[in-house]
């Protein structure tokens, strides 16, 4: 076996044990489009795994003071795979090397790692602009490196934004889903000032007696989702039919989770809400069908936060005229 063909097989095995979901999506693309995916998906989650001291996404997130050195190397080594592939392993390398096959800007991994640096300098997220920011950041920016992945120009920010949102939905599901999750690893991403509106002080919003206000909260990120969700479809019919179904099985996917969340209310956060396999299955024949729908315009996009609506946050090491 080749090095490519052990990365490639390493990459599906990463893929397969981080996210379900993903890998189902991943298994409607075309060969290529699908080995590149997965080279993707496994750097972003190397990435995460490596920041947070999990594996797979699973466990206790690792508070220790080796973060930032952490942190340094996934830059460092990312750096190194981007500008020459044969030069790095594991995931360095496959970034690299999906960069140098589809032309994907290497200011987009790049950006990915500054959202890991806002949990390892546990930003303050105290307005809805600033968890958008991060949504954007930790997903979004996927997001935008999947569209290039699946053909999409670099050049074609319209679709890119969509693809941004898709994102930006995800993440805004995952916040809802994982809130006391999150609070157990000391990490919110709920908006301070929709908190303290109702009453909850950050940081204390954990607390049985705030179930009510949590859900509440958690409502108003849902039904802002759904808007993303709603956007994110018009670009996807811009990709083409397998790319296209792909995206609309994971979308499908995901906003079912949202659905269950707001569902259950006060108990959402007593067990992970998921969808069944029955579920997903339905859910892959109903894209499908989808998935054949024209393109429609993509120049409406009312009420929307976009990349760049508000002050850009960088991490304390980098000033803010720094380069990646």
């Amino acid at each position: 076996m080749t090095s490519d063909e052990n990365l490639d097989k390493w990459a599906a095995g990463s893929i397969a044990k981080g996210s379900k979901s993903f890998a189902l999506a991943s298994r409607l693309f075309d060969r290529d489009t699908k080995r590149r995916v997965r080279l993707l998906y496994a750097w972003c989650r190397h990435c995460d795994d490596v920041v947070d001291g999990q594996e797979g996404g699973r466990g206790s997130v690792t508070a220790d003071n080796d973060v930032l050195q952490r942190l340094a190397t996934l830059r460092e080594r990312t750096r190194a795979g981007l500008a020459d592939p044969d030069s790095e392993s594991g995931a360095f390398a496959a970034i690299g090397r999906v960069a140098a096959e589809t032309g994907l800007p290497h200011e987009l991994p790049m950006r990915h790692l500054d959202g890991f640096a806002m949990d390892a300098y546990e930003r303050p997220y105290r307005s809805l602009a600033d968890t958008l920011d991060y949504c954007e950041h930790v997903a979004g920016v996927v997001g935008r490196m999947m569209a290039v992945v699946m053909g999409v120009s670099p050049e074609r920010e319209d679709v890119l934004t969509r693809a941004a949102d898709l994102g930006l939905a995800f993440q805004l599901t995952n916040i809802s889903r994982d809130v006391l999750e999150d609070a157990a690893n000391d990490r919110c991403y709920l908006p301070d000032e929709m908190l303290a509106a109702r009453g909850v002080t950050p940081g204390d919003h954990a607390r049985p007696q705030h179930r009510g206000a949590l859900v509440d909260v958690v409502g108003e990120l849902l039904d802002l989702a759904d808007h993303y969700y709603a956007s994110a479809r018009v670009g996807a019919t811009h990709l083409p039919p397998r790319a296209a179904w792909a995206v609309l099985t994971a979308e499908k996917v995901y906003r079912a989770i949202g659905e269950k969340v707001r569902a259950a209310g006060a108990a959402a956060w007593d067990e992970r809400q998921h969808t069944s396999t029955w579920e997903k299955a339905g859910m892959l024949l109903a894209a499908r069908a989808e998935a054949q729908a024209p393109p429609q315009p993509l120049d409406k996009r009312p009420g929307l936060w976009t990349w760049g609506d508000s002050a850009v946050w960088y991490p304390p090491e980098r000033p803010v005229n720094g380069g990646a």
